[in-house]
C-alpha cells in the first residue's frame, strides 16, 4: 500500500530469451508452472491427496511451501511429508494454491531439514509464564487483604483497651458486625466516606444499620463540626426530626441511647427523644425539671388503665444538663418489667413498671408530644443516637459509654443515625 507517490526506483533490464523470468531458472517452465509440480490438478479428486502428480500448492510427498527435491535452501534428496513450522492456514478450493491430487503422504515418518523451533516447547514456556503471571496476582491481592485485615485488627486490639474508644469522643460507624449476624457495627470506625445524610434526599438522616430514616425539619441541620457529624437543633417548632414509623416496639425490650449538648439553660422540658402521636408521648429522653432543678431524664407513660395517665419518670439531678457533652442511655427490661437510665455510663437509677403504653406514633428528634401538642424543643446538638433491641446490663451501659460494648450486644443494634 502506498501513500500515492512513487518511490524512487531503478530500471530493470529485460529477461534474457529462454530465461525463467525474473529470479526463475532459465528454461522453459515445467508443465506444473512455475512452483508447481509435473502433473495435471485434474487427475483427482481435489481432496484426496494421495494420487501421484502434481496438484497446486502441494507437491509430491513435500510439505507445505516445500518443493521437491529439496527445493530451494534445503539439500536435494527425497522430499517427504513434515511438519514445518506452524500449520499454514488452508487456501481456498479451486485458488492458485489449492488443494491438488497430490497432497503429502501421510504415512511416511515426518522429517525435519535443518534446526526447526520447538514449537510445542515455546507454547508451553508461554503458558508456564502466564500461569506464574496470574499466581503472582493473586499472591499480590492476598497479601493486601491480610496486611489490610492485620490493621484492622491492631485497630480493633487497640479500641478494647479501657478509655481508648470513649463513646463521647469518638465517631463510631456501621461496618461488619463481629458476631456473624449480618448486622454493621455501630461501635466500629467510622469509614472516611460517611454521610450521615440520604444520597437522593439530604434532608433525610440515614439510617446506618436498619431502614428508618428520619426527615429533619425545615430549620434542623446536621453539619459537620470539626471531626464529626451533628444534627444541630434550634429548640423552635421549625427544627426537629421525625420518622416515619416507630423506632421500637415498646411491648418488647429496648435500649436508646444519644450523645447530647443542651445548649439552653431555660426551665422546662427539653426532650432529645421521644415516641408517640395523638395526646401523649410513649416515652421521652432529655432533659427537664425535677424537684425545682434541670436534670436529664428518661420518663414513660404506663399501660395502666385510668382516667389519668400513670407516668414514671427516672432522673439524674446531680449531672450538668446545660452545655456540656453527655452520653444519655434508657433502658426498658419488659422480662423483669423495670426501666433504667444511665448517664455516662453510670446508673441514675431504675423504676418498676407494668409495661409501657403501646403508641403507633413514629420516632422524635428534638421534641415530644404533650397534651395533644408538640413540646419539648431541643435547643443544641446531638449525635450518635441509637437503638438496641436488648436491655443493657449496669455493665453493658458501662462499657458502651468507653467504647467496650460486647459482640452480643452490639449485634442486637436495629438503629443508628448521625454516628460518623
Amino acid at each position: 500500500m502506498t501513500d500515492g507517490t512513487d518511490r524512487p526506483h531503478s530500471p530493470q533490464p529485460e529477461p534474457a530469451p529462454e530465461s525463467g523470468g525474473y529470479g526463475f531458472p532459465p528454461g522453459i517452465p515445467a508443465p506444473g508452472g512455475y512452483g508447481f509440480p509435473p502433473g495435471r490438478p485434474e487427475q483427482q479428486d481435489q481432496h484426496d491427496q494421495t494420487a501421484p502428480g502434481g496438484g497446486y500448492g502441494y507437491p509430491p510427498g513435500g510439505g507445505y511451501g516445500y518443493p521437491p527435491a529439496g527445493g530451494y535452501g534445503y539439500p536435494p534428496g527425497p522430499a517427504v511429508s513434515g511438519s514445518f513450522g506452524p500449520p499454514m492456514p488452508f487456501p481456498e478450493e479451486g485458488g492458485p494454491n489449492g488443494p491438488g491430487p497430490n497432497g503429502p503422504d501421510l504415512n511416511l515418518p515426518p522429517v525435519a531439514f535443518g534446526d526447526q523451533p520447538d514449537w510445542e516447547a515455546m507454547a508451553d514456556r508461554s503458558a508456564s509464564e502466564r500461569r506464574k503471571k496470574r499466581l503472582l496476582t493473586v499472591v499480590g491481592a492476598v497479601t493486601v487483604l491480610l496486611l489490610l485485615a492485620g490493621g484492622g485488627t491492631f485497630y480493633l486490639l487497640k479500641g478494647g483497651k479501657p478509655g481508648t474508644k470513649d463513646v463521647a469522643d469518638n465517631a463510631p460507624s456501621a461496618s461488619a458486625s463481629p458476631s456473624g449476624s449480618g448486622s454493621p457495627d455501630p461501635e466500629a470506625a467510622p469509614p472516611k466516606a460517611y454521610s450521615p445524610t440520604v444520597a437522593s434526599d439530604v434532608s433525610l438522616l440515614r439510617d446506618s444499620v436498619g431502614k428508618t430514616s428520619i426527615r429533619m425539619g425545615p430549620e434542623a441541620t446536621v453539619p459537620k463540626a470539626k471531626t464529626r457529624y451533628e444534627l444541630t437543633l434550634k429548640g423552635n417548632p421549625n427544627s426537629y426530626a421525625q420518622a416515619i414509623e416507630p423506632g421500637v416496639d415498646t411491648t418488647k425490650s429496648f435500649t436508646l441511647s444519644a450523645r447530647v449538648n443542651n445548649a439552653s439553660n431555660a426551665k422546662g422540658a427539653h426532650i432529645v427523644m421521644s415516641q408517640g402521636t395523638g395526646d401523649s408521648f410513649a416515652f421521652e429522653l432529655g432533659a427537664d425539671d425535677v424537684g425545682g432543678k434541670q436534670a436529664w431524664v428518661f420518663r414513660v407513660r404506663t399501660n395502666e388503665k385510668g382516667d389519668t395517665p400513670t407516668v414514671v419518670t427516672v432522673s439524674s439531678a446531680d449531672k450538668r444538663t446545660v452545655k456540656t457533652w453527655a452520653v444519655l442511655t434508657a433502658v426498658h427490661d419488659a422480662e423483669n418489667k423495670m426501666i433504667r437510665f444511665y448517664v455516662d455510663g453510670k446508673k441514675a437509677g431504675e423504676a418498676p413498671v407494668p409495661g409501657i403504653w403501646q403508641n403507633g406514633g413514629p420516632l422524635q428528634l428534638g421534641r415530644a408530644r404533650h397534651q395533644d401538642a408538640w413540646a419539648g424543643a431541643f435547643k443544641g446538638a446531638m449525635n450518635q443516637i441509637r437503638i438496641y433491641e436488648s436491655p443493657f446490663s449496669d455493665d453493658q451501659a458501662a462499657a458502651y459509654r468507653k467504647g467496650e460494648l460486647d459482640a452480643g450486644a452490639r449485634a442486637t443494634a436495629t438503629h443508628a443515625w448521625v454516628i460518623g
